[in-house]
Order: structure tokens, then sequence, then C-alpha cells
């Protein structure tokens, strides 16, 4: 399976995609996780020891210069487009049992979407983790979907778009859903995070009618507090782990 997480800041996304990750690694699986979120940090989210010293992929200087032969931050001049990269989730990843963890950074555009070595490498290796690995992908990606691109759309099995019951959020999913589209990725579907009660789960049915939902995931002071103290959302007492392995079964 190869699973694109996205949605709104302060929604859940990274805590859902974390509880996903560790589920499916607890039931025997090997996965890839994929931090394309520059805002979040999956490592930490994932339990991994000392995740504040990954050091993202976009701000390796030298690696960049040596698989696209250009110097990173430059824009326009000579490069690779097709790096070398099928090496890099072996050998770059933090693991943490049957999960290797990538953290790709962000780029630092320069104009309206730049085409430079940094942005060429990461877009290289989703690529490739999207089409070539055998592994269980699971990528957390930011509120766009800026890494995904036609290359890849196609080989995503499924989109989860991470909501919350609020207007911000679902107008978020729309944009989300419109971008997707316009690469060609069909396979949508939503998980209603934080939820409080029916009321907020007949506002999410009645407000995305579009959308197809992939299941719920209750309120709980338990996540909150495990974010709180830097702890794994998996490793805390919490209700939302039987609705994960029911939307794994879906899946």
């Amino acid at each position: 399976m190869k699973l694109a997480v996205s949605g709104k800041g302060g929604v859940g996304k990274t805590t859902f995609s974390a509880l996903l990750i560790r589920t499916l690694n607890e039931q025997g699986k090997h996965v890839l996780a994929i931090d394309a979120d520059p805002d979040a940090n999956l490592a930490a989210a994932l339990g991994i020891p000392d995740s504040d010293k990954i050091v993202p992929i976009a701000e390796m200087k030298e690696l960049i210069f040596e698989r696209t032969e250009a110097q990173p931050g430059t824009i326009g001049g000579f490069f690779k487009l097709n790096p070398k990269v099928d090496d890099l989730p072996d050998s770059l990843s933090a693991k943490l049992d049957n999960i290797k963890l990538m953290r790709l950074g962000g780029v630092k555009k320069g104009g309206g979407g730049c085409i430079c070595p940094e942005s060429t490498l990461l877009r290289a290796l989703v690529i490739h983790v999207v089409l070539s690995r055998d592994e269980v992908v699971v990528m957390d990606m930011e509120a766009g979907i800026e890494h995904l691109g036609r290359a890849t759309a196609s080989a995503v099995d499924k989109l989860i778009v991470v909501v919350e019951p609020g207007r911000r959020s679902i107008d978020t999913a729309g944009h989300i859903k419109k971008l997707a589209s316009e690469i060609g990725l069909k396979n949508i579907c939503v998980v209603g995070n934080k939820i409080r009660s029916k009321k907020d789960e007949e506002f999410l049915k009645k407000h995305m009618r579009g959308f197809k939902l992939l299941g719920f995931i209750p309120y709980d002071e338990a996540l909150i507090e495990a974010d709180l103290d830097g702890v794994s959302p998996f490793d805390v007492d919490s209700t939302a782990k039987a609705n994960i392995k029911e939307m794994i079964a879906k899946l």
C-alpha cells in the first residue's frame, strides 16, 4: 500500500499518521514513513529516539551536490534531473522495529515553484518510494500535496485527508481534493479526528458528502497529553488504536 496523509495544520494529521504506521508495524508490515511536512515531526510522534537530531534531506548540502551535481540554493543552472536515489531509503532512514523514517524537509522556493537541486532530489525520491518500493509507504504531507505529482499520483493507493469538525478544516479538505484532481489522484477518503459526539460525526457527514469516510477518531485527552509530553500516541492507552485497526482493515 502507498498512502498519503494530508490535512490542515493542527487537525491531528501527524498523530493519525503515527498511529497508522505503528499499528501497521505491530501487524508485521514493513513500513517506510516519509515526513514530507516541514512543520511536523513524525519521528517524535512515532517514538523514534533523538528525533530532533534527524537532519532533513533538503538540508544535506553535500548529498544534494553529489547527486544533482549542483549547489543547493542555486536556481536555473545545469544539473541532473534524474539523480540516483534508490539507495537513500536504506542508508538515510531512522529505524524503529520494522519502520524506516525519512524526513524530507522544506525547500525555500525562489519565485513561483523553483526548479532547484533540492526540490529535484526530493521529487525523485518520492517517485522512487511510491513506484519502486515494496514496503507499505505512508507519507505525512503538508496541507498542499506539493511533493506529489502526475508521475506518482496513479500509484498512490489512497490520499487520506484528516479533518476535524470545523469550517476551515473542511475548506482545506476541498482545496486538497481540487489539487489532487489536477494531478489525476482520485482515490481520496476522509478521517474525522477529535470527534466529541454523534453531533460532530453528523456535521462532517453532512458537509463532506463528496468524500468517502474512512472512519472517526474520538477526542481524547490522552492523545493530547502524549503530544505535550513528547510521547508517541501509540504508547498511551487510547480507544483510537482500535479505530485505526478498523480503518486498516477497510484500506
